[in-house]
C-alpha cells in the first residue's frame, strides 16, 4: 500500500521527474550494473517521510539504503525539492490564490533524539536534543516558508530570517502585508523590526487570555507535518540540508492536498471525484 493515494502521488511525481537534471554516464567502459529507476527512490523517500522508518529498515530487493542515500543527496544538491515546493505554491496561486496581505508565524519545537547541525537543548523537553521550525503560512495556512534552529533558538530571532523567504514571490507581494504574532514576539524589538521591513502587525499581549485571532491557522498548519509525516515528527537527521529538504517535500504534499481539496468545492470538470476529498 502505498504512503500516499495515488491523487496526489502521482502529480507529485510527474512534476518531480521534469525536474531531475539528465544523468552523465561517465564510466569508461560503460559495464556497470543498471542505474535504480527515480521513481522506485521517489516511493521510498516519500515512505521514509510519511512513516518515519529508516532507510535501513525499508530496503529491499528494489532498492538499497546506500542508493537511496546518494541519491537523495543528488538531487538535493541541484535543488529538485525546493524547486518542486515553489511550483506548487505557483500552482496554488494561479488556480486558488494565495492570502498574502496576512500572513502568520509561529515556532514548532520537536525530538531530535540524534542531535546534529540543527539540534538544541530543548526548553520543553528537560533539556534534550530539539529542533525548531519556524513556519510561515497565508491567511489560509498554506505554508510559505520555514527557516529551522536548534529547540534553544527563541521565536523571535528567528522571525526575520522566516519573513525573508517571502522573496520567493518577487514583486507579486501585496502592498500593505499584516503579520499575526503569538505572545512570544511581543516586544518593543519586534515591533521595530516588523516596521523596518513596512509589515503591520497584530501581536498577543503577554499576561493576557488566549487570543487566537487570525493567527490560529499558523498552530494547525504546524500540526500537519508532525502529525501526518513522521520524519519531521521526530527528527532523525543530522544534517540540516536534508531536514530542510524533508520538510520543502513535506509541504509540496501539504499544498497539493489542499489545492485538490479547495478546487473540488471551487470549480467543476468532467473527470471530477462525486466524492469530496
Amino acid at each position: 500500500m502505498p504512503a500516499l493515494p495515488s491523487s496526489i502521488i502521482d502529480p507529485l511525481w510527474h512534476q518531480f521527474s521534469r525536474l531531475i537534471p539528465p544523468l552523465i554516464d561517465t564510466h569508461p567502459l560503460r559495464c556497470h550494473r543498471p542505474r535504480i529507476s527515480d521513481r522506485i527512490i521517489f516511493d521510498k523517500l516519500i515512505a521514509v517521510l510519511v512513516l518515519g522508518a529508516s532507510y535501513l529498515k525499508i530496503s529491499d530487493s528494489t532498492c538499497s539504503a546506500t542508493t537511496r542515500r546518494a541519491r537523495r543527496d543528488e538531487w538535493i544538491t541541484a535543488g529538485i525539492f525546493h524547486k518542486l515546493e515553489q511550483i506548487c505554491l505557483e500552482s496554488y496561486d494561479r488556480i486558488i490564490g494565495l492570502a498574502l496581505d496576512n500572513i502568520s508565524v509561529d515556532g514548532c519545537i520537536v525530538k531530535a533524539p540524534c542531535g546534529g547541525e540543527i539540534a538544541g537543548r530543548s526548553p520543553v523537553d528537560r533539556g534534550k536534543q530539539g529542533t525548531k521550525r519556524s513556519l510561515m503560512v497565508d491567511g489560509n495556512g498554506i505554508p510559505l516558508g520555514c527557516v529551522i534552529a536548534g529547540a534553544n533558538r527563541h521565536d523571535s530571532i528567528l522571525l526575520v530570517p522566516t519573513l525573508k523567504t517571502l522573496s520567493r514571490f518577487g514583486d507579486h507581494l501585496p502592498g500593505r502585508i499584516t503579520v499575526h504574532l503569538d505572545a512570544g514576539y511581543d516586544s518593543k524589538k519586534t515591533r521595530s523590526l516588523l516596521s523596518e521591513l513596512g509589515y503591520d502587525w497584530v501581536i498577543s499581549a503577554k499576561g493576557q487570555p488566549l487570543q487566537a485571532g487570525a493567527r490560529w491557522v499558523v498552530e494547525r498548519t504546524n500540526s500537519w507535518p508532525t502529525r501526518g509525516f513522521k520524519k519531521l515528527g521526530i527528527c532523525t537527521e543530522r544534517r540540516g540540508r536534508v531536514v530542510e529538504a524533508f520538510i520543502a517535500l513535506a509541504n509540496a504534499v501539504i499544498i497539493i492536498r489542499r489545492l485538490i481539496r479547495e478546487a473540488w468545492i471551487t470549480y467543476c470538470w468532467d473527470t471530477r471525484s462525486t466524492r469530496r476529498p
